[in-house]
């Protein structure tokens, strides 16, 4: 058994590899050839964090992501760490323990980028994001794999940090959100906010929102009017107990992403698409799979 630091995962992961083995990943999920259970939360209340254990098994190896949660490492360190697993699936024998900060980082961007690669308008030309951290800057990255924008307009609660970040990637930095979706084909809500920061009435008709920060089912960033559309989860199961986006707003879950890829033709164009992402095992797994067979070839 190996470790893997997270240095060597930064080396041994693209997303030019990592965006179509997400894909394979979320349509076997949906088929049923990937097993896991939804996963199993511990508050940790005296110190404002949250653990979680979220296990799965795929056809060639299975394992499982210890990840936490510690918003009030903002500024200081890291809010989001995690360590994962793998072992063979026909032995059980453990194979690697890797680092896997990075691997939730890039691992969520590029589930956007599968879901705004089927669903989102062909012609995309204005992005918004919503929020300045580093899924703000991972999504970028992803989105750019997948489609060309014209322009790139962000947003934050901070002020500094979102001018920050736009001088950093050539983008505008809006004073309001009204200003950053206004018009946008692709909008990307990546806040750590547990209350709604963007309202539907802002959106065009034929906005594609991915819907990545709240996760927990008293959090949600989208209000109501938002989530009225075609509402895409990656598991059903997952958003019925842990989503606050949807449950809030008792919106339907019209399909999981993987079901949609499966399909011979993408979905018909039209009408405003919310993709909720809430990050499975699956997604983690496949994700390490690929690292571990990159590190063992170096």
């Amino acid at each position: 058994m190996i470790w893997i630091a997270e240095a060597a995962v930064r080396q041994c992961l693209t997303y030019e590899a990592l965006i179509p083995a997400i894909r394979q990943a979320l349509i076997d999920f949906s088929a049923g050839r990937i097993r896991q259970p939804v996963r199993t939360l511990l508050r940790i209340e005296e110190h404002n964090g949250w653990f979680a254990s979220m296990p799965a098994a795929a056809s060639e190896v299975f394992g499982a992501k210890l990840v936490t949660f510690f918003p009030d490492n903002a500024g200081k360190r890291h809010t989001h760490m995690a360590v994962i697993q793998l072992f063979r699936a026909d032995t059980g024998e453990p194979l690697a323990t890797m680092d896997g900060r990075l691997i939730t980082e890039m691992r969520t961007a590029a589930v956007s980028a599968v879901a705004t690669d089927l669903l989102a308008p062909a012609s995309t030309p204005v992005l918004a994001i919503l929020g300045s951290g580093v899924q703000a800057r991972a999504h970028l990255k992803a989105l750019r794999k997948v489609r060309k924008f014209e322009e790139v307009r962000v947003w934050s609660r901070n002020s500094a940090h979102a001018e920050a970040f736009a001088a950093e990637i050539g983008a505008t930095a809006a004073d309001n959100v009204r200003g950053a979706v206004r018009d946008a084909s692709v909008v990307v809500t990546v806040t750590s906010s547990g209350r709604p920061v963007l309202q539907g009435k802002w959106l065009s008709p034929n906005a594609y929102v991915n819907a990545v920060g709240a996760v927990g089912t008293d959090r949600r960033e989208l209000d109501a009017t938002a989530m009225r559309g075609r509402v895409v989860v990656e598991s059903r199961a997952a958003a019925l107990k842990e989503s606050g986006d949807p449950r809030l707003a008792r919106a339907k879950v019209w399909a999981e992403i993987g079901e949609l890829l499966a399909r011979p033709e993408p979905p018909e164009p039209g009408g405003r698409i919310v993709f909720k992402s809430l990050g499975i095992a699956a997604e983690d797994i496949a994700a390490a799979w690929l690292v571990y067979r990159a590190a063992v070839n170096m």
